[in-house]
């Protein structure tokens, strides 16, 4: 089983300006980019037609480490200077769920552990402390 912390940096939609300023910044190179847009569509969960732009993921590698981000969804909470969570990155569903359980005890679920279309468990948490975990299991090949 293999375990890592990557930070996660939501913005409130500027993440490819965020992503651009830190490639310079930084000597970063870009990993992995999806919009909105380009995610599956869900019947249930429409995407509007203003956020479709919008970053849902990105990867950036800088030096020997990874830094996440994402754009806000319409109506998802932000505010500036806290943006920032912990996304714990497995490829154990077992080890997810232990992992989510006890993160959630005495804090909130905002996103339960959950099969998606980019991850067999993942799921959302801010723990009692008010630190927010994205855990996130990594598809087995």
């Amino acid at each position: 089983m293999s375990k890592r912390l990557i930070p996660y940096i939501t913005m409130n939609g500027n993440a490819k300006e965020a992503i651009e300023f830190y490639e310079k910044a930084l000597d970063a190179q870009l990993l992995f980019i999806q919009t909105f847009g380009e995610m599956p569509e869900n019947p249930d969960f429409p995407i509007p037609a203003e956020v479709k732009e919008r970053v849902g993921h990105a990867t950036l590698k800088v030096g020997e480490t990874e830094l996440m981000f994402s754009d806000t969804f319409p109506g998802s909470p932000f505010s500036s200077g806290n943006q920032v969570s912990i996304c714990i990155t497995t490829d154990s569903v077992e080890q997810a769920q232990t992992m989510f359980d006890a993160l959630q005890q005495g804090g909130q679920v905002g996103m339960p552990l959950q099969e998606t279309h980019f991850s067999p468990a993942y799921g959302n948490v801010t723990d009692k402390f008010g630190v927010t975990f994205q855990i996130f299991t990594e598809a087995r090949s």
